[in-house]
């Protein structure tokens, strides 16, 4: 696999923590220097291990959250 360049440019929070210390953050990142975008996924505690995950831009990021403020929970 490929060696991918990423740089946290903001950690917006933290979701879960699971039994072994990963996260499901939100953040900022920049992936191979690239505009940053809206990321979540699981962490390693250390930040050099990642899950899968979702990357989005400002714009997706806006209809997800007003998708979310129309769910009924």
């Amino acid at each position: 696999m490929a060696n991918i360049k990423f740089e946290i440019i903001k950690n917006i929070g933290t979701l879960s923590e699971s039994s072994k210390g990963w996260m499901k953050e939100l953040n900022l990142i920049s992936w191979n220097d690239r505009e940053p975008k809206y990321d979540l996924r699981d962490w390693d505690p250390e930040h050099e291990k990642m899950g899968k995950g979702v990357t989005l831009t400002k714009e997706e990021l806006e209809k997800l959250k007003e998708l979310l403020g129309e769910m009924e929970l």
